[in-house]
């Protein structure tokens, strides 16, 4: 049970870390309506595929980015069509393993960690989840 609050921990610092970016984000460009946006900015050469903005780095990826912060502490979202953020268990377990004190839990624990954290949660399809609006 100890584990299972150790990765429901672990999902909360993920959301709060990838509402940090945004915001981050938002502050450098001023025209950002949504994170999402930023696959557009790329795909139109407005914006570095790739690029370093605040304490975080970004990495944009096929349906996604990848962000660094300059602890080291990464966060992996994809983008669902509609524009929202989206993240499977595998990034949630990379999110825990790159904290400045490694986090390893299981991908059961988060399974229970994730379902714990409904309503806030969506499973948005099997194994893929959002934050709730």
């Amino acid at each position: 049970m100890e584990q299972v609050g150790a990765a429901r921990d672990l999902v909360l610092g993920y959301v709060h870390a990838l509402n940090a970016m945004d915001e981050a984000m938002r502050v450098a460009i001023p025209t950002l309506e949504r994170l999402a946006d930023v696959l557009g900015l790329v795909r139109s050469r407005r914006i570095s595929r790739s690029d370093h903005i605040d304490t975080y780095s970004y990495t944009v990826h096929g349906a996604g980015c990848r962000f660094v912060s300059d602890n080291g502490t990464e966060v992996d979202v994809d983008f669902a069509a509609d524009g929202s953020e989206v993240f499977d268990l595998w990034r949630l377990r990379w999110y825990g393993l790159s904290l400045p004190e490694p986090l390893d839990v299981t991908d059961q624990d988060l399974r229970s960690a994730v379902r714990s954290l409904q309503p806030l949660l969506d499973e948005v399809r099997p194994g893929w989840f959002s934050v709730a609006n």
